[in-house]
């Protein structure tokens, strides 16, 4: 079958499964470079490889008429930063690989919410798109446990993985998963995490804020230490009883700043200073929050 995919380097084993099942790239849609999450090195050169066509901007009507006239059949969303236009006047199926069990966790961007949540379970479902976002009929997903100190670069390899392993049964399945899929009961729709819930609490326990720091990893925490805002990519802690205030540097080594938890010590080991640009959208955030 012919396909388009939009793809980042995170999904390029979804790309691979589908070429793998005999299926033929025409187009890779993907997206400019912004964010190590958003590296399309890799799926760029998969393309070319394969002769196809290539478009960081974003998808059109005119792309899609025009993916209908070099005979695609498909397109196979995996991953990209915009709503998927109307589809079906142009292409036969078009499916989606949405990064959470689905109907839980609808929405851009669930990882650091499941780990928050301290859920038991993740997957990765594959779904057809409808103008209702990730609330398309099922064709198929893929489940896997998470660890009780599961981080977002764990999860996010776990994510990739999985992807590519439903993108495998379903590319080798794919008519009969799509002339079955099924409808999809009342789930949730998980909002994209606004920039304040990123702040680290240091009144709260220290097994409360590590979770937090791993929930967001490389999207990067925030902390405000001496009136001096930092983002935070990761962290090292312990219980300890001590004398100083919650959010109190305690120690500083080096690029490492120690600071008081309510039962402990957080050893910010991952960070740096925030922008004077996303500073001033903190500051407006939190003047706005009730």
């Amino acid at each position: 079958m012919k396909f388009a995919i939009t793809a980042t380097d995170r999904f390029l084993g979804v790309f691979d499964a589908f070429v793998c099942a005999g299926w033929k790239p025409l187009k890779l849609f993907t997206v400019p470079m912004v964010h190590p999450l958003s590296n399309q090195q890799a799926v760029i050169a998969y393309a070319q490889k394969h002769d196809a066509a290539i478009q960081l901007s974003r998808m059109t009507e005119h792309d899609l008429a025009e993916l209908r006239d070099m005979g695609c059949e498909a397109l196979i969303v995996a991953s990209y930063d915009w709503k998927i236009l109307e589809w079906r006047p142009y292409l036969k199926y078009a499916v989606n690989f949405h990064s959470s069990p689905l109907p839980e966790g609808r929405g851009p961007y669930p990882v650091s919410r499941a780990i928050l949540e301290n859920r038991e379970f993740w997957g990765v479902t594959c779904h057809q798109v409808t103008a209702k976002i990730d609330q398309g009929d099922i064709l198929a997903d893929d489940r896997f446990p998470l660890q009780a100190d599961e981080c977002h670069e764990s999860m996010d390899l776990k994510i990739q993985m999985s992807a590519k392993r439903l993108a495998s049964k379903v590319a080798n399945n794919f008519a009969e998963l799509w002339e079955h899929a099924q409808p999809q009961q009342t789930g949730s729709y998980w909002q994209k995490t606004a920039l304040v819930e990123r702040i680290i609490d240091f009144n709260l326990p220290t097994a409360s804020i590590l979770r937090h720091i791993r929930a967001y990893g490389s999207t990067e925490s925030l902390a405000n230490l001496n009136n001096t805002w930092f983002v935070i990519k990761r962290a090292v802690g312990w219980t300890e009883a001590h004398p100083h205030i919650p959010g109190q540097i305690a120690h500083v080594f080096n690029r490492s700043i120690v600071v008081a938890a309510k039962d402990g010590f957080i050893g910010l080991v991952d960070g740096d200073l925030v922008p004077p640009n996303v500073v001033a959208e903190i500051q407006a955030a939190l003047s706005a929050k009730p």
